[in-house]
């Protein structure tokens, strides 16, 4: 996601004395790439990710490495090597999915920074909710490891999620890609996973549904609330918004607005053109989808295997009880026949 609060707060503690150094690294490499030897380009690489993140210091420059090749460039602590490794394995197969997907190629070569400690990444992010996000405008994505292994998320998963948002920001002014479709299809496009943790026991749009207290598309233009509660909500409403425009009127209607946003055209004007309705028409259409289907019912969906695992869990307990009672029982005939 493109982290508008994050990024500034970082780039406002790097101090430049002129407008014509620019942050942009990729371009920097590929300028003097036939003057650098490959131990010079190593070092590179590193000073350039690490001022964009803040990081400028000797104990993170002594223990961190490089890896790269024509598609990307990954900077990791030592530890995690594989994991480098991996994503360097994985980037083609994932770029090409989304390329079919989605119809547009990625061209940048991003940089992929992937941190260990999650103490680390709670600083940089200042939110225990996210475990990842994208900078496109520096072509960088960066990702807490430390909960690559957590469910929902895997590497392969949550990176796909952030090359999205570098592919729509590659082609899409940001201006006209408003933050809530950003999201949405981002998170349509990575199997419905986000980059925020969110508690599948609880759903705060079947809460919001029910108060009727979902946000306005337009609250959800150009940025997300901070606060945890309005967080989760603004990534859960965008993903319903974009399922229910794929499951109603079809994929090949998100890619014409997504094509008429690259092309110039306001979110309003591309949902007029491609589906004869307003953005307010849009959002009452999907809450009164919404509201068609008792609450109870889609909770029961979402956690059908915890209620199962618990069912079967009463079930054992109860069993254990009636066999500890005939037990019992069964010992006390025995002193009477005594």
């Amino acid at each position: 996601m493109e982290f508008s609060t994050f990024k500034t707060a970082i780039l406002n503690k790097i101090q430049i004395s002129s407008k014509k150094i620019r942050l942009n690294s990729t371009d920097i490499c590929n300028s003097i790439r036939p003057v650098l030897k490959p131990a010079i380009k190593k070092y590179v690489y590193l000073l350039l990710a690490l001022v964009v993140l803040g990081f400028w210091n000797s104990a993170v420059l002594a223990r961190t490495e490089v890896l790269e090749n024509d598609d990307t460039v990954v900077v990791y602590e030592p530890p995690l090597n594989e994991a480098a490794r991996e994503v360097l394995r994985i980037f083609p197969q994932l770029r090409q999915e989304l390329e079919e997907n989605l119809g547009w190629r990625l061209n940048a070569r991003p940089q992929i920074v992937l941190i260990k400690a999650n103490q680390t990444f709670k600083k940089i992010s200042r939110n225990d909710l996210i475990v990842a996000f994208a900078v496109p405008d520096k072509n960088l994505v960066v990702i807490d490891y430390s909960r690559m292994t957590t469910r929902p998320f895997n590497l392969s998963i949550t990176l796909k999620h952030e090359m999205c948002h570098l592919l729509l920001h590659e082609h899409i002014s940001g201006d006209n890609l408003p933050k809530w479709f950003d999201e949405g299809v981002c998170q349509w496009v990575s199997d419905g996973i986000g980059e925020i943790f969110i508690d599948k026991g609880w759903s705060g749009l079947d809460a919001a549904v029910m108060a009727n207290q979902t946000f306005h598309l337009s609250k959800l233009a150009n940025r997300f609330p901070g606060q945890k509660a309005g967080l989760m909500l603004a990534y859960e409403q965008s993903k319903s918004i974009v399922f229910y425009i794929d499951r109603q009127y079809g994929k090949q209607t998100i890619l014409n607005i997504l094509n008429d946003l690259r092309n110039g055209e306001s979110i309003e004007a591309a949902v007029a053109q491609n589906m004869d309705l307003d953005l307010y028409q849009l959002e009452e259409e999907w809450l009164e989808h919404l509201e068609s289907t008792p609450r109870w019912l889609v909770f029961l969906a979402n956690n059908i295997y915890a209620i199962l695992f618990f069912a079967a869990a009463l079930l054992s307990i109860v069993g254990f009880i009636r066999i500890i009672l005939r037990r019992r029982a069964y010992d006390e005939d025995i002193e009477e026949d005594d």
